[in-house]
Parts: C-alpha cells; sequence; structure tokens
C-alpha cells in the first residue's frame, strides 16, 4: 500500500516546511532526538525507508567567472520514512554522519505533516532558532574582533 506524500505542510504561521527543516538539520540533536521520542510514543507505527549515510559532492560557484564546480565529496546522513496509520512521511537530511540525528528530524518531519503534538514542535523550533542566532551573534562579534582599521596602515 503506498501512502500519499503530505510533508511540506507549515509547522505554524512562523515557520515554512524548509525552514523548519533547516532548523532542525542546524539544531542540537540532544534536544531533536528528545523531542523526537517524545512525539514517537504518540505517532504510530513506523516503517523506515531509508536510513543511510553516503558521500555527496560539495558544489560551489566560482565567484569570478560564474562557473559552478565540485570542491570535493562530504558525508551526509538521511533517513527517509513513513507512518501508515497517519498516511505521512518524513525525511531528514544533514551533514555529518549522526544517523539518530537524521531519524530524529524523519520522525519530526512526519509529525509536522500529520499537524501532531505542533505546539511540542513550535516549542522546540523556536528555542533552535533562539540558540542558532545567538551562536552567530557570538561568531559574529568574534570576527569583528579581528578585523583591521586600514587607516592605521
Amino acid at each position: 500500500m503506498m501512502t500519499k506524500e503530505k510533508t511540506g505542510n507549515p509547522v505554524s504561521v512562523s515557520y515554512t516546511h524548509a525552514q523548519a527543516l533547516e532548523t532542525l538539520a542546524a539544531g542540537r540533536p540532544a534536544n531533536i532526538k528528545a523531542v523526537a521520542e517524545k512525539v514517537l510514543d504518540t505517532l504510530g507505527g513506523v516503517d523506515v525507508v531509508l536510513n543511510r549515510t553516503g558521500l555527496a559532492m560539495l558544489p560551489l560557484i566560482d565567484t569570478v567567472r560564474s562557473t559552478a564546480f565540485h570542491l570535493g565529496e562530504v558525508l551526509v546522513s538521511e533517513a527517509h520514512i513513513r507512518v501508515p496509520d497517519r498516511d505521512v512521511e518524513g525525511y531528514g537530511a544533514i551533514v555529518g554522519g549522526d544517523l539518530e540525528h537524521v531519524m530524529a528530524m524523519a520522525v519530526i518531519d512526519a509529525a509536522i505533516a500529520a499537524g501532531h503534538q505542533t505546539d511540542l514542535i513550535l516549542e522546540l523550533l523556536n528555542a533552535e532558532r533562539r540558540h542558532q542566532e545567538e551562536e552567530d551573534r557570538q561568531l559574529l562579534q568574534k570576527v569583528e574582533a579581528t578585523r583591521v582599521q586600514m587607516e592605521t596602515f
């Protein structure tokens, strides 16, 4: 029996499906896994379609010539699940080899598609987004501290 693909649902007005997946991929794995465990308890039976690591080419654009080239290979992990009871699928992918992280992403993605425990998921996404914004702010402060004033030369 085939399930209809229902991914693509926004979590709320705050997050599109793509933004939710980006936040989960960049999020702290322990937090993602903890929420996935809670969601999984009431989501229903899960069929694992795919759970693997592999190498993917990393494409970049040469800014001088505006041509694409491959910088090299990167390790990626991906997971794809189905939840037959809810007739939904979930997907997760990250750079790196953490298969539990991508499986947790796939569980949360399926829950989003099913409209299941959206308050808990929204709380996770908001916390991870705030954490990522704070990390970005701290990194930019460190970069700013290394900036050289050309007038001093």
